[in-house]
């Protein structure tokens, strides 16, 4: 086995990301980091590296403890990388944002005060 493996190659493999053009979509927009610099798809990891990967919002941190050109099961695929990914905070910490029914139309200007005071934005009531 090589010492060093492209890092998309290794996200694919390691199944970061579903496909391998995605993990190298998400070097090129800048979402992936190897010990905190931005990295080319093409760039060389190796053992010991720190993986930081965005997705949908959030990061993902992966320390890499084997290498992995090939894709294969989810087993495999976890001992090649150690979580270091923090967990969320906890669901009630995170504010509830008003929803409206689809197709409500706008929302009135009583419906907008509304919502304003549940966000804690006026307090003129």
């Amino acid at each position: 086995m090589s010492e060093s493996v492209r890092v998309d190659s290794w996200l694919w493999a390691a199944r970061v990301y579903k496909t391998r053009s995605l993990a190298t979509a998400a070097c090129r927009a800048g979402h992936v980091r190897v010990n905190g610099e931005r990295v080319k798809a093409s760039q060389s990891i190796h053992v010991g590296d720190e993986v930081r990967s965005r997705i949908s919002g959030f990061d993902r941190i992966l320390k890499v403890t084997g290498l992995a050109v090939k894709r294969g099961s989810a087993t495999v695929a976890a001992t090649i990388f150690t979580d270091l990914t923090p967990p969320p905070p906890p669901r009630e910490a995170v504010a509830a944002v008003p929803v409206r029914d689809r197709g409500a139309g706008r929302p009135t200007k009583r419906d907008r005060r509304e919502m304003e005071r549940l966000r804690g934005v006026r307090d003129d009531y």
